[in-house]
Order: C-alpha cells, then sequence, then structure tokens
C-alpha cells in the first residue's frame, strides 16, 4: 500500500458495467503521471448476488449472505474499507457491517448530502432508482432527516424507468437512454427541483447535461467519498461522516 493511502474493497458486479464505471471514475479522480499515483482497489465483481429488487418484494432470496461473503474476503484479501457502487444493496447493508470489521462507507448519506448541497438548496428531490431502492425508503428517509421531500416514480412511470435501467444491462443504450430522458422529463414535470441518479445504471443511459434538472450522480459521489477516505490523514474512520464501524443502517 501507497504510505498515506487506504486499500478500497469494492463490492460489485450489480451491475458489472455499473462497477466498472465507478473504478473509472476512481481512476479518473486520481489520474497522474504514475501508475503508482492510483489507488488500490480489490474488487469482488460478483454478478451471482441475488436480484434485489426481488429480495425486498419477497418473490426472492436475500442477498446479504452473498454480501456478507464477498465483505469478509475482502478483508482477508487486504482491504481497509469497503464501497459498493449499487444504491439498492445498501438495504442490506447491515448484513455487511455485522460480518466484517471493515467500515461500510455509506453510499445513500453521502449522495443525500451531495443533493441538498446545491444552490439554492431544493425542496423536492427526484429520486431516479430502482423498485427494491424506492420501496426500502433508502433516499426518502436520507432526504427527509434533512428536511427535503423525495419524489419518486410511480405507477408507469417507474415500470418504464425499470426497463431503460434493464436495458443497460442487456446492452440496449438507445432504449435505456430514451426511457431514462423520458423518465427524469417527467418527474421535473412534477415538481422535482433536482434529481439524484440513485441506481448506479442511471448515469450510464443519462448524462448530467442531458438532464432537464440538475443530477446529482450517486456513483461519483461515491467515487469522490472513496478517493477522500482513501487518502485523507485522519488517523482512524471515525473521523468520517459516512463510514465508521458504527454506522446504523436500517436493513431490510
Amino acid at each position: 500500500m501507497k504510505p498515506g493511502t487506504r486499500v478500497v474493497g469494492v463490492l460489485g458486479g450489480m451491475g458489472p458495467a455499473a462497477t466498472l464505471d465507478f473504478m473509472a471514475r476512481v481512476q479518473a479522480l486520481r489520474a497522474g503521471g504514475r501508475d503508482q499515483d492510483h489507488l488500490r482497489l480489490i474488487v469482488d465483481l460478483n454478478p451471482t448476488v441475488p436480484d434485489r429488487n426481488a429480495a425486498v418484494a419477497g418473490t426472492g432470496p436475500s442477498p446479504g449472505p452473498t454480501l456478507a461473503a464477498m465483505a469478509k474476503g475482502l478483508e482477508r484479501a487486504g482491504a481497509d474499507f469497503l464501497v459498493m457502487p449499487c444504491n439498492a444493496a445498501h438495504a442490506f447493508a447491515e448484513a455487511i457491517t455485522a460480518a466484517s470489521s471493515l467500515p461500510l462507507l455509506d453510499m445513500i448519506e453521502a449522495t443525500a448530502d451531495a443533493a441538498l448541497a446545491v444552490t439554492p438548496q431544493p425542496n423536492r428531490v427526484g429520486v431516479l432508482a430502482v423498485t427494491a431502492c424506492l420501496d426500502s425508503g433508502l433516499y426518502q428517509r436520507a432526504l427527509a432527516a434533512r428536511g427535503a421531500e423525495a419524489v419518486v416514480p410511480q405507477g408507469p412511470l417507474r415500470e418504464e424507468l425499470m426497463a431503460a435501467i434493464y436495458a443497460v444491462k442487456s446492452g440496449d443504450m438507445p432504449a435505456a437512454r430514451a426511457g431514462a430522458l423520458r423518465v427524469a422529463e417527467a418527474m421535473a414535470a412534477e415538481g422535482a427541483e433536482i434529481l439524484i441518479a440513485g441506481c448506479s445504471e442511471v448515469p450510464l443511459a443519462l448524462g448530467d447535461d442531458e438532464a432537464p434538472v440538475p443530477l446529482i450522480n450517486a456513483t461519483q459521489v461515491l467515487a469522490e467519498r472513496t478517493v477522500a477516505c482513501a487518502t485523507s490523514g485522519f488517523p482512524d474512520f471515525s473521523a468520517c461522516p459516512y463510514c465508521h464501524p458504527s454506522r446504523a443502517f436500517q436493513g431490510v
């Protein structure tokens, strides 16, 4: 490990393209003239993690045991802290923190803070996320704790967003881009002052400059916090507001 940096353990594969996007963003933030200027990432890119949407709906197995095993493996491999570039999987974060002594960086809390840091501060925040994330109330709770209202897609609008996200997974990018943009425009019309790309596939379909209102990219927020945690000079994780061993996640 390079002096002054920490090794990052990545619970990935949810989905694979989104994990690669996260890694590329971390790499871009550390761009320099040498290989040694970059962070060490130990990545478990595991696409066999049980479906988060089915688990939250009660129609499929929990991903908790698989995520716990991944966390243990990353700890044994030498990671100093954990990150997970999947918003919905944070509904099962309690399984990770129970299985490993490593802190897990909270993607949801960091993104909610980034959304409310926009000037002027928004009152209504649209959340572009999969059903598992929305039904778990992850962003709704985080935004409400900060005095903001979450605007979430319902009915046919949610179905269209889910179709766009699965189009990313299948590689049908024209359909993904068209669907994500239609949903974003509809949510802005419903009063969302800003949007959170609260699924790690959304930024692959909807660029920051394409959204009808400011777009907060949760993957980019996580990448920035990852670099900050890996390179900061604090002696332990108790000084980080987003990752520390005692964080109390509200799991499902």
